[in-house]
């Protein structure tokens, strides 16, 4: 096992501690026996050719009103006695990229890093579903207002979304005769000069976004179901939805099993799955949730199952 255990990570005091998984992950980290330090992107830095991070020794508490102690600051460089978790939010700008390439040069320097950083470039949470179109809805990505606008003139409701929202922002439900509908494909396209996704909407969206967690390649046995509520379609929790969990369906577990081998090789250790229906809609990298949600519920230490399984 290795000495540190270091999260990039947005503001910690700004999380939500009944339902942050990156809290999950430090607590584990702590009762394990990492030094356990925090940072935000802005802290690595590149210097003689060697990645160092400003970085703050904390001591961290499952407790609502105060989840986090500072100790000390230190800098350093990143090497073979870290472990370090990668956990900013979306979405994926020039600044989250250029903490990635750092990143990767602290993996040369012996650094253990989850996700691997070239893995948090390659795979847009969105575009992934492509490498398996036989699982996913009808799903259209495109500038053109032309095209998007042909893609929901074919069907009775679609899903339209940007390719680097998060939490179920800026997601729109429309229809052929949506009188908004240019000034939604205007917005998420900048007047066609950016990528959008277009998707068949899924009505089993009424019985929750399901969320699967992997680990190391394989499913938790459990998933969340996130169901809207009442006045809005999207289930993501940060938009009113509310979490159930359930055990993995044979269908779900179909899903995991297809996505398993791709996310092994490119070296995703911890990802979620949103699946809707028996329809993958995508592929969560960067910082996937539901860790607590299902811990609390079934019991179970999907935190220790990553230690585990990254660094026995």
């Amino acid at each position: 096992m290795r000495k540190n255990l270091i999260v990039v990570m947005d503001d910690i005091a700004a999380i939500t501690v009944k339902k942050d998984t990156s809290l999950a992950l430090m607590l584990e980290g702590q009762r394990r026996g990492y030094q356990l330090h925090y940072l935000n992107d802005p802290d690595l830095f590149l210097d003689h050719g060697a990645v160092s991070a400003r970085m703050r020794s904390i001591r961290v508490k499952d407790d609502p009103n105060q989840w986090y102690e500072v100790d000390r600051e230190v800098t350093r460089p990143l090497d073979g006695d870290d472990l370090v978790l990668m956990r900013s939010d979306p979405p994926v700008d020039d600044d989250y990229l250029y903490a990635t390439y750092l990143l990767e040069l602290a993996e040369r320097a012996g650094a253990r890093v989850v996700n691997r950083p070239r893995a948090l470039r390659d795979f847009n949470e969105k575009l992934a579903i492509a490498h398996f179109p036989e699982l996913t809805p009808d799903t259209l990505v495109a500038s053109a207002p032309a095209r998007l606008r042909e893609f929901v003139a074919e069907r009775e409701r679609t899903v339209l979304k940007p390719l680097d929202g998060m939490g179920g922002k800026s997601i729109f439900l429309t229809h052929p005769g949506d009188p908004n509908l240019n000034v939604i494909i205007e917005t998420l396209t900048s007047n066609g000069q950016r990528l959008a996704m277009a998707q068949d909407y899924l009505p089993a969206i009424t019985e929750g976004d399901k969320r699967i967690l992997m680990v190391h390649g394989k499913p938790v046995p459990y998933l969340l179901a996130r169901i809207p509520g009442q006045h809005d379609f999207r289930g993501n929790l940060a938009r009113g939805g509310r979490g159930e969990g359930r055990p993995l369906s044979d269908s779900d577990r179909a899903i995991a099993e297809a996505v398993a081998p791709l996310l092994l090789d490119n070296g995703i250790d911890l990802a979620g799955l949103d699946v809707i229906g028996d329809r993958l809609t995508e592929i969560n990298v960067t910082s996937p949730t539901c860790v607590r949600e299902l811990d609390a519920q079934f019991g179970i230490n999907i935190a220790g199952d990553l230690f585990d399984a990254v660094d026995p």
